[in-house]
């Protein structure tokens, strides 16, 4: 009764302009809901996202987390520490160093119980789940199967996690170099024919695959595909200093280089001091190598174009050389992190800032542990990262004034500066090493 006297007030409210609805057409048409009603009740509704359809998958998330424990957490595990590393991508030490920096962090990764009193998931499951969705770029419900890990929260697991490390850890893994830092450079430059050295320049694009349409056009440059830009300076090591990344695809080098902060701390007197010799002539700026594109800034030294004789050839041939360590940087990093190798599958452009910027503090402690093992120790590698000077850090205050800071400027854009340097490392290395 309760049912019918709802069809019978819907019906009557559709009827218009004070029309009566016929008694008779309205006890047939009752009699038609009714009947249908009662031919649906057995069916399955069709109702998609609420209570009723849901579908509950039994993951068992007990057994899949004492399964990656006994795997390769517990003591002893049951895969060695070799197959660890090429699986994560890092040792078992880094792991559990960002396991206890991001408990710290976000509560959200502490194992609790749920209102059934059940546990949910422990943190290296979560921790896992991200890490695998960064190493292998996989999808996010392809770690369903052995972490026992739903979607949804294998998303959000991963924006939480790369927020974690990006707050933990970038103010000590994504630094300027300090004072220790740059005289171990200065160091390794002089080593390399290349006094003066800090490391070399470069950017590289990462594709957008999920870009929204209004906005390919901003995004959309000579990869004919939307595109995100990264700007990074790395040393011989292949240890990142400095990562910008976020303007869109369309700009080229020059247009990031305007933008970008890697020279904020020289113009505003905040950098550390400088000092070194070539051919004779006093210098207080290190410099990066790079390619063609950039300006001819005392800050850069950048190739010769079809150089004539054997000097140019030889600093031209040696120049190109040693500037690849930004490109072998970059090619490290999206084998060590294929989800900045293939196209980003995500919408914020926020959260791939944090994917990208997570990627690169990972990947220079991986470079830091590694140098103090001896599988992977290279010769050059006899500086160590910390050294014996004491390591004093700059302020992070502006020193100067309107007038120096506008000098500043003046000094980094220097064009003569940059010709002069370049003919002087022509001349150092002709005499030093063009014999050999």
């Amino acid at each position: 009764m309760a049912r019918r006297s709802i069809a019978s007030r819907f019906l009557r409210s559709i009827v218009f302009d004070n029309d009566v609805l016929d008694d008779q057409y309205e006890d047939d048409l009752l009699a038609r809901i009714e009947a249908a009603n009662l031919a649906n009740e057995g069916q399955p509704s069709r109702r998609r996202g609420s209570i009723e359809s849901r579908v509950v998958v039994p993951r068992n998330i007990a057994r899949g987390g004492q399964n990656l424990y006994e795997d390769y957490f517990a003591d002893p595990p049951v895969f060695p520490d070799h197959l660890f590393r090429r699986r994560f991508r890092m040792s078992r030490n880094i792991v559990l160093r960002l396991k206890n920096a991001v408990e710290n962090y976000d509560p959200y990764f502490i194992q609790r119980r749920n209102a059934a009193g059940l546990l949910g998931l422990s943190s290296l499951q979560k921790i896992t789940a991200a890490l695998k969705m960064l190493a292998y770029g996989n999808a996010a419900d392809n770690l369903d199967e052995y972490v026992r890990i739903g979607e949804s929260t294998a998303l959000e697991s991963l924006k939480r996690f790369v927020k974690a490390i990006v707050a933990t850890f970038g103010d000590e893994y994504l630094r300027s170099p300090n004072t220790n830092d740059i005289t171990r450079l200065l160091a390794i430059g002089d080593q390399r024919h290349f006094p003066g050295m800090l490391g070399s320049i470069d950017c590289m694009h990462w594709r957008w695959k999920n870009c929204l349409s209004a906005w390919q056009g901003m995004y959309y440059g000579h990869f004919h595909e939307p595109t995100i830009i990264l700007e990074a300076v790395a040393s011989y090591d292949l240890w990142i200093w400095h990562a910008f990344f976020g303007l869109p695809g369309s700009h080229n080098d020059i247009n990031v280089l305007d933008r970008s902060s890697v020279f904020n701390e020289l113009a505003e007197g905040r950098a550390p001091p400088i000092n070194y010799s070539i051919n004779g002539n006093d210098c207080t700026m290190g410099y990066y190598l790079a390619d063609g594109i950039y300006p001819t800034w005392s800050t850069f030294v950048k190739t010769i174009p079809a150089p004539q004789g054997n000097k140019k050839k030889y600093f031209a041939a040696a120049q190109e050389s040693v500037r690849k360590d930004v490109e072998r940087a970059f090619g490290v990093l999206q084998s060590r992190f294929a989800i900045v190798r293939g196209a980003a599958r995500l919408w914020d452009q926020n959260t791939l800032k944090d994917i990208m910027t997570a990627c690169i503090i990972m990947h220079n402690m991986v470079i830091e542990e590694e140098q103090h093992d001896k599988r992977y120790c290279h010769q050059i590698h006899n500086f160590d990262r910390r050294g014996e000077i004491p390591n004093i850090e700059p302020t992070r205050e502006c020193s100067l004034g309107l007038t120096q800071f506008i000098q500043s400027h003046i000094r980094i854009r220097d064009k003569q500066t940059h010709s002069r340097l370049q003919a002087d490392l022509v001349e150092h290395m002709w005499q030093q090493h063009g014999g050999e």
